[in-house]
């Protein structure tokens, strides 16, 4: 396993695929202790003059508690082959189960955030501002709270300043 540090304006990636229709692994912890959980909904911009990375997380989910705790998270992204692994992250949660054990995918670490090896990019994140979503914000009466939140609770978002970014080598 290596990875390689890159200039972010090196990437060259559809984000609307990578992050939607390819979803990605979020990770928050240390080698002792650390959860993750896929995700498919997240933005990549420009905010406060900074490169950012902001991710959506429901509050029942474990891994927010790492998230909560942590100064930094990492979004680590998969090739098609990891599709299942992928897929069981999202349905088990850590609190029950060794998702890296039941999946294959091997834990690691880069510059003490955790990853995975077969990771093909991972973008270190360190976190700037959260906030939680909740149906009053919605402006318009296109029927989402009620597609998306109707036996669910609202995510939390979390903003982030894109530290890092790691390829494959």
């Amino acid at each position: 396993m290596s990875f390689r540090k890159i200039d972010i304006a090196d990437l060259q990636f559809n984000p609307f695929t990578k992050i939607g229709k390819e979803w990605m692994l979020i990770t928050a912890g240390n080698k002792d202790s650390f959860n993750s959980l896929t995700a498919s909904w997240g933005q990549l911009g420009v905010l406060w003059n900074k490169n950012v990375f902001t991710c959506y997380i429901r509050p029942t989910r474990y891994t927010i508690d790492f998230i909560e705790r942590e100064e930094y998270l990492t979004a680590s992204f998969f090739g098609e082959e990891y599709r299942s692994a992928l897929s069981y992250y999202g349905s088990h949660s850590g609190r029950d189960v060794d998702k890296a054990k039941e999946t294959g995918l091997t834990p690691v670490e880069i510059d003490g955030h955790m990853t995975y090896e077969q990771a093909d990019m991972v973008i270190v994140c360190r976190k700037l501002y959260k906030y939680g979503m909740e149906e009053k914000g919605f402006i318009t009466d296109d029927g989402l709270p009620s597609q998306f939140f109707s036996t669910d609770p609202y995510h939390k978002a979390f903003i982030s300043e894109i530290a890092e970014v790691y390829v494959k080598e």
